[in-house]
């Protein structure tokens, strides 16, 4: 996977961000709705890209068990982070559901008015 396709998964949910916070990592891509991150990625790297998402912890340590691609967040808190190597080996449509898992754990931590702002399909009728 390109990095002009690992942008593109990032930004297609609703407001999802792209910035750059990290001046000296001036490359690191930071994806963030709500002003908190789902996605990191130095997109400027050499393939095989990586990606760093937020991650259920039971889930990161069977995704981690059944993939070589997956292993604990590079830098980052390991027990919610996981870092993809998108070599390939893993198939796209997995590669956008991490994303989106990502997503929604960040989205779910948001407060209730910005969750109703995004529209968000996990904000339960009875909690609006």
């Amino acid at each position: 996977m390109g990095a002009e396709r690992l942008r593109g998964m990032c930004l297609e949910f609703k407001g999802a961000e792209e910035e750059f916070p990290f001046g000296r990592n001036p490359d690191l891509s930071t994806f963030k709705v709500g002003g908190k991150i789902f996605a990191f990625s130095v997109l400027t790297d050499p393939p095989p890209l990586h990606v760093s998402l937020k991650c259920d912890p039971e889930l990161a340590i069977r995704l981690r068990a059944e993939h070589p691609a997956i292993v604990p967040g590079y830098h980052l808190n390991k027990r919610h982070w996981n870092t993809v190597t998108l070599d390939g080996s893993l198939p796209e449509t997995m590669v956008r559901d991490l994303i989106e898992d990502s997503y929604d754990l960040v989205v779910a931590q948001l407060p209730k008015l910005q969750r109703l702002k995004l529209d968000w399909p996990g904000q339960r009728p009875e909690e609006a």
